[in-house]
């Protein structure tokens, strides 16, 4: 990988970069290019300018197929249409589902944040209020007791 991650390790041991383009292998100079031109390559295919370019492309076959009958017909669909157009729709929304979830895992890992500083006893606000009531009550307590042995 191509620099420390920014936000640590999962428990497996797999880095977690805040940028897809730290995802990409820096072995080798093959690699790097493949990672790189791989993303440029998904980012400028996966958008709806795409998909309707693709569609386009695809319509200009849709003469010839139906003057060629219904077989080229189905086969242009299932080739032609269905994998140009359908392809980048995917991406698109493949990416809009990923956002959504690292929105989503933002939002686990600051609640996370504020659960855990809850539980710090050395937080104001948190178990420290509990702690901090109980030893009072506690010392009262002793010197209660403490009182009743001196009686």
């Amino acid at each position: 990988m191509s620099k420390e991650p920014t936000h640590g390790y999962t428990k497996s041991g797999q880095p977690i970069h805040a940028l897809t383009a730290d995802y990409h292998k820096t072995g080798t100079f093959f690699q790097k290019v493949n990672s790189k031109f791989g993303l440029k390559v998904t980012l400028v295919v996966g958008t709806m300018w795409c998909a309707y370019l693709f569609t386009i492309l695809a319509l200009f076959a849709l003469p010839s197929a139906i003057h060629q009958g219904t077989y080229y017909t189905i086969v242009w669909l299932s080739s032609s249409f269905l994998q140009l157009v359908l392809l980048p729709i995917i991406i698109v929304g493949q990416n809009i589902q990923a956002k959504a979830s690292d929105i989503r895992s933002e939002k686990t890992l600051e609640d996370v944040d504020i659960i855990l500083d809850k539980f710090n006893i050395k937080t104001q606000g948190g178990l420290k209020d509990l702690a901090d009531h109980f030893n009072e009550r506690f010392d009262a307590l002793e010197l209660t007791l403490k009182g009743k042995k001196d009686e």
